[in-house]
């Protein structure tokens, strides 16, 4: 298991990733702003679009709290836009292919399906302060009731 970079209370480290609007993305881009960072594992499997559906369902309640979201996957842009696009996500999705920024958080590890190992993102959500503080962490996240959560905290 890799051990979380970040940790609660402090400052995130500043990363860049490529994003979904065609651009690189830094964390640092949305400082005076509460950032919404969803981690999960692949694109078009049923319970990442129920999670970015319940996002972009729940996604103006975040905006009026200031909030963005941010989700980050393993998945190239291609597939980003594919997702976009069928479930009309009107948030960025950024690419993390080399799984830099998935370490950062501590999400990438070892996980176990059908008797099967392999690494893969540990579906997580991060909230981040205006000041670029980390504030609240969800691991291991059940979607159902999830972003109600998120927007509590956002509220908070």
């Amino acid at each position: 298991m890799t051990e979380a970079q970040v940790q609660m209370g402090k400052e995130v480290p500043d990363f860049t990733l490529p994003s979904s609007n065609g651009k690189p993305v830094s964390l640092s881009d949305f400082r005076g702003k509460k950032i919404v960072i969803y981690f999960y594992p692949k694109n078009m499997t049923p319970a990442c679009t129920n999670e970015a559906c319940f996002f972009r369902d729940n996604y103006g309640a975040l905006q009026q709290e200031g909030a963005v979201v941010l989700g980050i996957s393993p998945d190239s842009l291609k597939s980003h836009d594919k997702f976009i696009q069928k479930y009309d996500l009107p948030f960025l999705l950024l690419s993390d292919e080399d799984h830099t920024v998935s370490v950062l958080f501590g999400v990438w590890q070892l996980k176990k399906m059908y008797g099967r190992e392999y690494e893969g993102i540990v579906r997580s959500t991060f909230l981040i302060d205006e000041e670029g503080k980390l504030v609240k962490e969800w691991r291991k996240v059940k979607v159902v009731g999830h972003v109600e959560e998120v927007l509590e905290a956002v509220r908070s």
